[in-house]
């Protein structure tokens, strides 16, 4: 079980998960943070450190955010030539200058 973060996140971006997260698995689009669930090891340290509420365990989480997380490693995000994938950590990526197609349609 990994952990999805939610609409709470969109345009907010804390990063207070990001700083108590021990496997560099938060990654930051253009307006919201993006759990890889491949890499979170499920030690719930991103959820409690959240001031925003916006982190939850995936089964709990909405499913649209839940399926739109798992799009931003698995789809190829605007402006990139191939999906994101499972780099092994976010520090090593940086900001990725797009978003999932949900977060993409918020504005639409």
């Amino acid at each position: 079980m990994a952990y999805v973060i939610g609409s709470a996140c969109v345009d907010i971006m804390d990063r207070s998960c990001v700083e108590e997260c021990p496997v560099d698995c938060i990654y930051e689009g253009a307006r919201k943070l993006y759990i890889n669930p491949t890499e979170c090891i499920d030690c719930g340290a991103c959820e409690t450190a959240c001031p925003e509420q916006a982190i939850t365990v995936d089964r709990k989480a909405d499913p649209g955010h839940r399926e739109d997380n798992q799009r931003f490693f698995d789809v190829v995000l605007p402006g990139r030539s191939e999906p994101l994938g499972t780099p092994g950590g976010a520090s090593g990526v940086g900001r990725v200058d797009a978003g999932s197609p949900l977060i993409a349609k918020v504005d639409a």
